[in-house]
This record gives structure tokens, C-alpha cells and sequence, in this order.
């Protein structure tokens, strides 16, 4: 992306995250972008090296998303940093990081609150066994049973803790303790036959990053 596609890209990202937070942007080696907050301002410029010490870094390293809270840094701010890497084919090929003085609220949950048809049921995340891109909102199946939720996947995408849940569709995202079996598909894809019998397809865009997650 040239750096006008990619300022315009994050002005819109902006409004997924609390005011507070810095976005940077940067590909496997250096960062490209950087729009900082009036709450954390780590002083990035697009140029500069990604350091061993940054969320950023650990992202790239371990090809996945990581979350964590950074306190002794190149930067000389402690932040609470959250990088999600873009992969290009296998590799990553750059990261989004999301820069905040502090763990959002609701990142620090340790359950959704789905909606059923009659009430509203705080279901903890162990429990969640799949959740579902449907009509704007997601749908959760659980093991006490289902209902909806107002964030969109890519929301709750974030929220979600990533030694549980892996997203394996643009329309899914699976608790990995819940499959009990993957099967071959077509395409080098990938067929998941969850717990309760659900099958889930794992989508080429996302069946590299799968095998990596679950190490086979």
C-alpha cells in the first residue's frame, strides 16, 4: 500500500479502537505509518526499525496476534500494545499495532454477553465453541446454547484471547478446544468437525495460518 492508501485505511481502523490509542503500521522490517494519541505517543516515525522489545516485533516473530502490556521499551513509555500481523501468501509481510496507556476494559473480560431470544446470558470464553459472521452481528454457539452479539467478528477478533480461539473463515472463528476432528479438503484446505458436530470450513486465505497455530 502506497501512504496515502494506508493513512486512509487506518483513519477508518481509528474508529474500532478508544481515543486513546496510537495506530502504527509497518511492514517486516521498519514502520511505515504511525498516528499517535494524545494519551500514548511513543515518538514512532515511519522509517524506524522495529525493535526486539516492541509488540510489533513478537507479532512478526510469532506469526500470530499478540497482546500484551510492553513496560521496559526503546520508546521509554510503557504501553498496552495489541499487533496483528498481514500476511502476504505464508510469511507476514507487516503488522497493524494498536498503542493504548492501558488494557481496554473489555479487553480485560474474560466473557461475552450474548443476546437469546428472551434474555441476555454472560457466557465465559471457555464455553463459546464457535462464533458466526451473520446479518451484521455475530452469532455464539456455546455449550449453553446460542444467541448473538452487536460487535462484528473482526471486533470481537480482538478481544478474544489467541491461545483459544483462531479464525479460520472470513464468516468464523473456532475455539480450538472444541474441534474434534480436521479433515482434508479441497484445495489444501481443511474440514473441522466440532465437538457438538458442526462443520466448519477452514478457507484457503486462512489455512496456513491454522496449520501453524495448531503445529501440524
Amino acid at each position: 500500500m502506497d501512504r496515502f492508501t494506508v493513512s486512509s485505511v487506518m483513519n477508518v481502523i481509528g474508529d474500532f479502537f478508544p481515543k486513546e490509542t496510537s495506530i502504527a503500521v509497518s511492514n517486516d522490517r521498519e514502520f511505515i505509518y504511525y498516528q499517535p494519541s494524545k494519551k500514548v505517543d511513543l515518538g514512532i516515525k515511519p522509517g524506524d526499525n522495529i525493535n526486539e522489545d516492541t509488540v510489533t516485533y513478537k507479532a512478526l516473530a510469532a506469526q500470530q496476534k499478540v497482546a500484551e502490556f510492553i513496560d521496559n521499551n526503546a520508546f521509554g513509555t510503557p504501553y498496552y500494545g495489541m499487533s496483528v500481523p498481514i500476511f502476504e501468501g505464508v510469511f507476514p509481510k507487516g503488522c497493524v499495532t494498536a498503542i493504548m496507556p492501558s488494557k481496554p476494559y473489555l479487553l480485560s473480560s474474560t466473557f461475552l454477553t450474548i443476546k437469546t431470544d428472551e434474555s441476555w446470558v454472560p457466557v465465559p470464553f471457555e464455553e463459546i465453541i464457535f462464533l458466526e459472521a451473520q446479518n451484521r452481528k455475530t452469532r455464539i454457539q456455546s455449550g449453553r446454547g446460542k444467541g448473538s452479539h452487536k460487535l462484528n467478528l473482526s471486533e470481537l477478533e480482538l478481544i478474544l484471547p489467541t491461545e483459544q480461539f483462531i479464525r479460520v473463515h472470513r464468516s468464523y472463528i473456532v475455539n480450538v478446544n472444541f474441534i474434534a476432528e480436521i479433515l482434508p479438503d479441497f484445495h489444501s484446505t481443511f474440514l473441522l468437525i466440532m465437538k457438538n458436530q458442526t462443520k466448519i470450513q477452514v478457507s484457503q486465505t486462512y489455512a496456513s495460518q491454522f496449520r501453524r497455530a495448531l503445529g501440524f
